[in-house]
């Protein structure tokens, strides 16, 4: 009895491992290798229905106001850019699928999202933080790449696999609902309270990277992003929680490696210098 124990654990060790193998992927933007049991088109697919339930049941500042107006003018900007940027790399095809929708939601929530399938959200909330435009597009810039570094999918991974249902994600995904469209919403930010969901620290950087690059390409001045951060903690308060117990970075540490690559991304990507 004991051999045939210890040969079950053998093999499901062996098919977990195997599964993690397979299941990481390598992002297209980022170059490093992500967990990935929930496909883009899955995650599109929980996206729109996740979408239109949000705007069904949030107020949705009118596109005609001048809020409204310069949030949807600073994520078009953006996304041009994103796609000019794709075309240049040979990477239009990781953009199939993507609708980019844009809308403001009256809420105080210092906020912002962006879905698979670009469905982003500002809050009015960050609106007194980003103070301009330039700022604006340091909160979108980031958050869309949060989207195409495909972090959200990545969380939900993690959580389907610490839940034990990455071995069979198909189920996981029919036979509990509530599970999966609470992971969604944390994974993309819907639920949380701050400007952007517990990401890891890495994921974080990386969309400060290229969010940061993205907004630059678009024509907004990257230099901006330290003015913003800085707002942004003013604004949150102080945290006594020790950094490498955070999942963000502190805010230290975020402006200093903004500030390792500004000189560079102004140098490469800012066009109205």
């Amino acid at each position: 009895m004991k051999k045939v124990v210890n040969n079950s654990r053998f093999i499901i060790s062996t098919f977990a491992v195997l599964m993690l193998l397979t299941a990481c992927k390598q992002n297209a933007i980022t170059g490093r290798k992500q967990l990935s049991l929930v496909s883009e088109s899955e995650a599109q697919s929980l996206a729109a229905g996740q979408y239109a339930s949000f705007i069904n049941t949030n107020k949705v500042v009118a596109a005609n106001q001048a809020e409204a107006t310069m949030v949807k003018r600073v994520g078009g900007k953006i996304v041009e850019a994103i796609k000019s940027y794709y075309t240049q790399k040979g990477l239009s095809a990781e953009l199939e699928g993507y609708t980019w929708d844009i809308n403001l939601v009256n809420d105080p929530q210092m906020n912002a999202w962006c879905m698979p399938g670009g469905r982003i959200v500002v809050y009015t909330g960050i609106l007194p933080v980003t103070k301009n435009e330039a700022g604006l597009a340091v909160v979108m810039g980031h958050e869309i790449a949060h989207a195409l570094a495909r972090h959200g999918s990545e969380r939900m991974s993690q959580g389907l696999m610490q839940q034990g249902l990455g071995a069979g994600l198909s189920i996981a995904l029919s036979s509990k609902p509530a599970l999966t469209q609470d992971l969604f919403a944390l994974s993309y930010g819907i639920a949380s309270g701050t400007i952007m969901p517990a990401f890891s620290r890495t994921n974080e950087l990386e969309a400060d990277r290229f969010g940061l690059m993205f907004s630059a390409l678009a024509g907004y001045d990257p230099r901006e992003a330290i003015a913003f951060w800085t707002r942004m903690s003013a604004a949150s308060g102080k945290s006594n929680m020790p950094s490498l117990l955070s999942t963000h970075p502190s805010d230290e540490v975020r402006i200093a490696e903004l500030n390792k690559i500004m000189e560079s991304t102004v140098r490469n990507y800012y066009k109205k210098r």
